[in-house]
């Protein structure tokens, strides 16, 4: 089993920033694909930022050029640091692990419990 737990979310005007943060254990860090969601009131949960174990990184369209997912291994941390937010962006924010890297939710091996992000206009 993984755990990952989430953290950094809060309430940060239209262009503003956030970092978050997922913390994991139970299982060697560097075996797993990390990848960020998101899921809106009323929406789906959307793939977000995901990075494999050689560090290749994928984005959805949406938020390229804004967001940067990173991991430290040595930390067994990924982030996602959120850069020029709009309210478009305001959802819950879940780590999820996985053996490869997807985009399809329902595939991903383990979740955190989510962070709420608000951007107000």
């Amino acid at each position: 089993q993984v755990q990952l737990v989430e953290s950094g979310g809060g309430l940060v005007q239209a262009g503003g920033s956030l970092r978050l943060s997922c913390a994991a254990s139970g299982r060697p860090f560097s075996s797993y694909a990390m990848a960020w969601f998101r899921q809106a009131p009323g929406k789906e949960r959307e793939f977000v930022a995901g990075i494999n174990r050689s560090g290749g990184i994928d984005y959805v369209d949406s938020v390229k050029g804004r967001f940067t997912i990173s991991r430290d291994n040595a930390k067994n941390t990924v982030d996602l640091q959120m850069n020029s937010l709009k309210p478009e962006d305001t959802a819950v924010y879940y780590c999820a692990a996985n053996t490869v890297l997807v985009r399809t939710a329902r595939l991903m091996d383990y979740w955190g419990k989510g962070t709420l992000v608000t951007v107000s206009s």
